[in-house]
This record gives C-alpha cells, structure tokens and sequence, in this order.
C-alpha cells in the first residue's frame, strides 16, 4: 500500500512538473529543486513549491486552474449551504482540508487546495450515501481553513441566527463578517431562496414586524414573519451589500450585488421603495445556469417548438411575444437568440436593462430619460452592421417604426408587447403607429404565452372530473384528471417548475393578404385556425388532459371558457 501511495504522489508531481514545465510557470532549474526537497520531505509537490517561495498560494492556485482544466472559486464572495453540514461533517473537512459547496442530484461540489488528492475525492465518493460524483474546484488552503471555521464554527440557519440576534449586544457590521450574525442572517437568507429556486425575495415591513416572502415558480410563498426591531439592521446590510446610500430613506433606490454558489455566479438585484412603514426591499435573483434553458427546455408543447423552429428560418421580418410581465417573453427570446447564435451572424440587442450576459451576442442597456433610448439605438445598431436585432420592449410608435425600418432592410427583429393573446398583438402595433399594409409581409410570427406551475411528478394524484369540467375542456364525456397532493419533494405545494402555455401565430400569404385587406379580427382567426393556429386555451386544454399541470393552476392564468 505504502509503495502504491509513494507511486502515485510520483506520478501526479511528474504530471505538474511537466505541465508546469510546459506552460513556462517554473523553470527546469526550479522543478529539480522542488522534486529534490519534495524526496527529503515526504510532503506533496505543491506543498514544497510553496515552501520554498518559488511561488504564492494565490499564483499556485491560479496555475493548477489553467493546467488542470477545474474552475477556480474565491470562498470569500461563496454562500454556504447549511444542510451541508451533515452531509459532510467537520471532522471529515479539516482532515482532507476540503470545503463542501453545493450538493444537486447527486453531484457534490467541494473546493479543495490540492485537486490531486484523490485519496479525499474517493472517500467522499465511497462514504457519503447522498453523493454518485464529485467536482472538485480550486481554492486557496488559507480560504478552506477560514471557510470551515466560520461554516462550522456558526450557526447558519434562519431561525438559529434569529435566536443569536436577540441574545447579541451588538448590531455593528465591524470586523469579521462571520461573527456577525445580521450578516450571516442576511447569507442564509439568500441562500435559502436560491435552494428553492426563488426568483425574488420580498423584505415587507408592516408595523410591529416584518414579512419575508419568496416568489417560487411565480407565487408569493411566505417564509416567516419578524419582530420590526430586526428589520433596521437587515435594511442597512443589504443596503451596504448593494452599495445603495444608507442614509436615505425617503427615495426610492436601486443597487446590485454578486454571489457565487459553488461554481454558480448568482447575481442580485436590490430595489428599495419607501412605505408607510419604512423601506420595502425585493430582491430579484438573477441566476443564469437555471434561467438560460435551451429552445427544447422552455416547456413548450411540441407543436409550438416546431411552429418557432420553422418561423426562425426566415431571413428577415419582426417576431414578437406577447404576454404579462413576469411571463417569461425575455428567456423565451434569450433561448431563441441563444439557438440561432454562430460565428456566422452579428446580433445586437437593446434591454432594459441587460439581465443575463450571452456569448457572441453584443448586448446594450437603454436608459430612458438620460443616455440611449430604443429608438436611438436602433438607429445606431443599423449602422452596426447586424443579422438580427432584439428590441426589449416596443413601448412608443418611433421605437415601432425603427424596428419596421429593420425588419424592411432585410434584418429579423425580435421584441416584446404587452397584450392577451397574439391576435391582439396586431391592434397594438396598429395603435402604435404602423399600418397594416407595412406590416403585411414584415411579420414572422406572434407568440403570446403564459407560464403555468407544473404539477409535481412525485405525489400528483387522478381524480374523476367534473360534467362541467369535462365540458370546460372540451369533452364530450367526463374522463380523469391530475390533481395537486403535496410531498416534501414540492414543499407541500402539489407544484414543481413552471411550464409554458403558449400559441402562435403565423403570417403567410394568405393571412398578409387579410392584413392588408383590412380584415376583422375574427376573419383573421377563422383563417389562422384553418392553417394549424393552435388558441391558447387549446393548448392549456391538451396541457391540462396530459397531466402536466391542474385544471384549477390553469384557470389563474388563461381563460379557458373561450372556445368552450
């Protein structure tokens, strides 16, 4: 056994003296040196480099990142999961010098100083009952050692930090942040509505305490309810974190933040808004690994997907979503933008403002009021040389009109309204300014959607339906449907992710003639229904028979009495 370990440490400091070598990071003068004191001292490669000063903690980690190919992970901008805590225990962490960062279906993520320790990535592999695979990430040892003192040296859960605020006789943000426990309540915080996969947390002050709200797969969930004289510290703490004035409190103000959750760079939205009783703040998450679905991984139906994958082949026109805020029309685009995306094509987008960064794609945030509005940035991309444009949000008739200039121009143009359905799109656009004989033959496609919770796969239970219900969806004879039950996998809700419910509507021909003979809307539809047009009741309908959401989640958003 011993000569194996002695052949394998071997080995691995061969590998990083070669790479080293190879990289221009130590000199051969160097590598003898270290191989040389590594045989005298018995200790690992790495330590030795350090030893001797042939380089710092920082450089060495920042060396093996580039050679080894594992990312690198600063433990000081990390949140630290408390569950955690018995998967991996203490004793297990300072022994192999190793701090467990995120544990997701099985896969656990740990930052370590020596990535070649494989003697610590077996044990955890073999050991831990909860773990099929384990990524190792790079980190300093100084960092790992800090990290576990302050992970497990305090406690780290909500309720157990409320506690510890009531007895603390200190609300000051001086000093180590780990001691703090304002501080670490406002981690755990963030890090709780990340584990359930929160898109916003809603600080409410009322009077005589304050309300904590998650939004989770579009809902307000509440969380727990605080005495009012913890919301002052919580306030300033995330006030200092956004790097917002904490001496104002009668304006509204905006600010920003970035955490990292293993790998995962989450980054934070701050709104603060004055109330009666004091500031309101909502915090938007904004994490990009979950948000950027693929085209396929957006929850549309089959036939919605292969209606846009067709629309998408086009070589120019303006295709639009439409639907209510929060109904996912940016991540829809995003993943649109994402499929067409190559090294062959220039796509520029305008947002307000830009929440998610794309490779290959140039983005730009629209100030209104002071700096770059639409409109004058879609004169400016014009002269950008484009292929595609998306336009977040077509609010005023000159942003309409540039947008028709580039669609005419032979670019695709994509952005967002605010209507019903995609019917309803026309009426808008008209409204704003555009005639319909300028849009006949310069629209590709509206897509109106809505998102819709999907019922849990774990505890969705049948029930017989209803002759009303039967006859709401469009049923001759009342057959079964998926109801919501509730289990731990779905925090009791019944509902787990979201899906959309979606129609589109596309032009051809036939349905720019009607444009631009001015057809009702209700000719327009009879025609669109003929060519395959899909309502979006149908779909809720096709949705809710499958199994895959509740009749009653359905009916929040989409009336399904049209077409009855």
């Amino acid at each position: 056994m011993a000569q194996e370990t002695v052949q394998q440490i071997s080995t691995i400091s061969q590998i990083l003296a070669s790479t080293f070598l190879d990289k221009g990071i130590l000199s051969l003068d160097q590598v003898d040196v270290v191989l040389k004191e590594q045989r005298l001292r018995g200790t690992s490669f790495e330590d030795c480099l350090l030893g001797l000063g042939f380089m710092s903690e920082a450089a060495l980690a920042e060396a093996l990142s580039l050679t080894s190919g594992y990312e690198r992970v600063n433990l000081k901008q990390t949140l630290f999961d408390p569950s955690l805590k018995e998967v991996v225990p203490r004793e297990v962490a300072e022994q192999y010098s190793l701090m467990p960062l995120s544990l997701e279906e099985g896969v656990l993520r740990v930052a370590l100083a020596d990535i070649y320790n494989m003697y610590a990535l077996d044990f955890l592999r073999q050991t831990l009952p909860l773990v099929q695979l384990v990524i190792p990430l790079i980190a300093l040892e100084s960092d790992i050692l800090e990290a576990i003192d302050r992970y497990y040296g305090y406690d780290l859960s909500i309720r157990g930090l409320l506690r510890e605020i009531e007895t603390s006789s200190s609300q000051t943000f001086s000093g180590d942040d780990s001691i703090n426990p304002t501080i670490r309540l406002v981690n755990a915080i963030v890090m709780d509505a990340i584990k359930l996969q929160a898109s916003d947390i809603h600080f409410e002050p009322e009077g005589a305490f304050m309300r904590l709200r998650y939004r989770i797969d579009g809902i307000l969930a509440q969380i727990c309810t605080l005495h009012s004289s913890y919301w002052p510290a919580i306030c300033v703490r995330l006030k200092v974190m956004a790097e917002m004035n904490i001496a104002e409190s009668r304006r509204p103000q905006n600010g920003r933040m970035t955490f990292y959750v293993g790998p995962r760079e989450i980054d934070l939205r701050v709104s603060s808004h004055p109330t009666v009783h004091g500031e309101n703040i909502v915090v938007r998450i904004l994490d990009k690994s979950r948000s950027l679905l693929a085209l396929d991984a957006l929850g549309y139906s089959e036939d919605v997907i292969s209606h846009i994958k067709e629309t998408l082949q086009r070589p120019e026109g303006i295709f639009v979503i439409t639907g209510p805020t929060g109904c996912g029309k940016t991540t829809s685009l995003y993943s649109m933008l994402s499929y067409m995306s190559t090294h062959a094509l220039n796509i520029m987008t305008l947002e307000e403002p830009v929440e998610y960064q794309l490779p290959l794609i140039r983005q730009s945030d629209v100030r209104e009021g002071g700096g770059m509005d639409f409109a004058e940035g879609v004169r400016s991309i014009l002269r950008q040389d484009p292929d595609i444009i998306l336009i977040g949000e077509v609010r005023d008739s000159q942003t309409a009109q540039m947008a028709l200039r580039a669609s005419m121009t032979g670019h695709q143009v994509f952005s967002t309204l605010h209507t019903n359905d995609a019917l309803g799109a026309i009426h808008r656009l008209v409204d704003l300014g555009l005639s319909r004989v300028m849009l006949a033959g310069n629209l590709m496609a509206i897509v109106a959607q809505r998102l819709v919770r999907k019922l849990c796969s774990s505890c969705k239970k049948e029930r017989s339906m209803t002759h009303a219900e039967a006859t709401l969806l469009g049923l001759e004879t009342p057959t079964f449907l998926f109801t919501p039950e509730g289990c731990e996998a779905c925090r009791g809700t019944g509902y787990r992710g979201r899906l959309a419910i979606a129609e589109i509507l596309n032009f051809d021909e036939e349905m720019n003639e009607l444009l631009i003979g001015m057809s009702s809307r209700a000719v327009l539809k009879e025609r669109a229904l003929k060519k395959g047009y899909f309502p979006m009741a149908q779909d809720a309908r096709r949705r809710i028979l499958k199994g895959d959401t509740s009749l009653e989640e359905v009916r929040r958003v989409v009336d399904l009495r049209e077409n009855t």
